[in-house]
């Protein structure tokens, strides 16, 4: 206890400047997080508490195939999300570090999707995916597409749709990356009688690993949160519910079936899953920090 007391006291000014913070961030989010997990073992009528179930709700949940179907569809957007949102942004970087002219237009136009409101992003790719004979993209391309009501296209889509998005300051966070490395290395690739993939490979990758491992990270965790993309795309979940997602079914069970127990504990689960993807992030992000010599324990 003395050692705590001599920290508080040597750091007094930073803890008071923080107090304020920390109280609203307890208010807002520790608060109401651990009502929540309370929440959790009841049986409930509305939001009030009507009996003590313990761990039963979690036992139902787990028995039902609305859960199950969610949380299958949660990681298929998380392996979409690697195959379609992980590569592109990296490959986007690579062009734009090689472009001599015109950079500050090429990057003004990979981020502007970002600042483009979801929901307005959300209706314009619902409105060119229209399964309509006469809709856009299949008036364009003289096809007949199901697009969106098609089950197993529905979710590529929609992952689609969320890179369109979000590769654009993704990218320029590679791009960051790959001007920090020195041009010594290629020119000596070069040399050496390296190819281009040989170049990326040995010389660009090797950079760019620390970095990839905290995007990675980041982007699963943002695609364990995605809820309107899907609500707005496909009025709810698709086709056979082949778009619904975790956080999605949290919502409808709280205000479309009135069980707050059973959405507390939905969302009990999703908040563990994000805790455990959120230590591995500060694991990665302390592991390059030591690798770049900023921090030595």
């Amino acid at each position: 206890m003395p050692k705590i007391w001599k920290f508080i006291r040597k750091n007094a000014k930073a803890w008071a400047i923080m107090l304020p913070s920390l109280v609203l961030f307890a208010f807002y989010i520790w608060v109401p997080l651990f009502q929540n997990i309370s929440l959790s073992f009841y049986k409930t009528v509305g939001t009030t508490k009507v009996k003590f179930v313990g761990l039963e709700q979690y036992r139902l949940l787990f028995q039902s195939a609305d859960f199950l179907k969610a949380l299958g569809n949660t990681f298929e957007y998380a392996l979409w999300s690697l195959v379609i949102g992980f590569l592109l942004p990296i490959v986007i970087a690579l062009i734009l570090n090689e472009v001599v002219h015109l950079r500050g237009l090429f990057r003004t136009m990979i981020y502007f999707p970002n600042i483009v409101p979801g929901i307005a992003v959300a209706i314009m790719w619902t409105f060119l995916f229209d399964p309509n004979p006469y809709g856009v993209l299949n008036s364009l391309f003289k096809t007949n597409n199901l697009w969106l009501n098609n089950e197993k296209a529905v979710i590529p889509l929609i992952v689609f749709t969320l890179t369109w998005k979000g590769a654009g300051a993704t990218s320029l966070i590679y791009l960051a990356n790959l001007q920090t490395i020195d041009k010594v290395y290629y020119e000596a690739a070069r040399l050496e009688g390296a190819s281009a993939w040989q170049r990326f490979w040995h010389v660009t990758l090797p950079h760019l690993k620390g970095q990839i491992k905290l995007l990675l990270i980041v982007q699963i965790i943002s695609v364990f949160q995605v809820f309107y993309e899907p609500l707005v795309m496909t009025k709810g979940g698709g086709p056979n519910g082949a778009s619904s997602t975790l956080v999605q079914l949290i919502y409808q069970i709280a205000f479309e079936e009135f069980d707050a127990g059973k959405a507390a504990a939905l969302s009990v689960i999703v908040a563990l899953i994000l805790f455990m993807l959120t230590g591995l992030y500060f694991y990665l992000s302390k592991e390059r920090r030591k690798q770049h010599g900023e921090i030595t324990k």
